[in-house]
């Protein structure tokens, strides 16, 4: 995607997020965002094939701020579990400024007649915890790894469903949450080997 309609892809975004903040998700149409800015329904649907795709295009910046972490300056002296802390937090920061939007979208996904997106959402969340894995370099493999999955998927939509009714101070109840379950994760798997890679020896 060349830079000019990467840039027309973010504005549509931008102006999606702005008008649903304004009239909630439900009420937000494409044709809204057309005439907001002076573009044809066409060029919408170059970047967005439906609706919910600008859903999934804010949750691919979400993502973005998650990739960036690998890069943070000393990310491999910390411990893997504080590397877990940090990489679901700065999905979560990401999304912060429209947390209540966010939670709309959720909520749009859910509904009855949304069979389609529910099953797509079931996928991204996958995808999601594939690159937090990955991100806070948990090196392991076999079944291990697919129980590892298993907890760390429920950590994480236990703490992301904090996180959208959270209105505390930056996040801090979901900060706490997530520091217990990465801690009740961790201490389960003592003796039996360890779910978090190295632990408690890397810690």
């Amino acid at each position: 995607m060349t830079d000019d309609r990467a840039d027309l892809a973010e504005r549509i975004l931008d102006i999606a997020l702005e008008l649903g903040e304004q009239r909630g998700w439900d009420e937000l149409h494409l044709h809204e965002i057309a005439q907001f800015l002076n573009i044809s329904l066409a060029d919408i649907h170059r970047y967005y094939r439906q609706k919910d795709d600008l859903a999934e295009a804010w949750f691919d910046r979400a993502d973005r701020a998650l990739l960036a972490m690998y890069e943070a300056p000393g990310w491999a002296l910390l411990s893997q579990r504080e590397r877990l802390f940090r990489t679901i937090m700065a999905w979560f920061d990401a999304l912060a400024p429209h947390r209540r939007l966010t939670a709309a979208m959720i909520g749009y996904k859910l509904h009855p007649e949304h069979l389609h997106l529910q099953a797509h959402g079931v996928t991204r969340i996958s995808r999601t915890v594939q690159w937090i894995r990955e991100i806070a370099c948990l090196p392991t493999t076999g079944l291990r790894r697919e129980l590892e999955e298993a907890v760390l998927t429920t950590t994480y939509l236990l703490a992301f469903g904090r996180w959208l009714r959270d209105d505390s101070p930056g996040a801090q109840r979901t900060r706490a949450l997530l520091d217990r379950l990465l801690a009740r994760a961790e201490g389960a798997a003592l003796g039996l080997g360890s779910w978090l890679p190295g632990s408690p020896r890397d810690r």
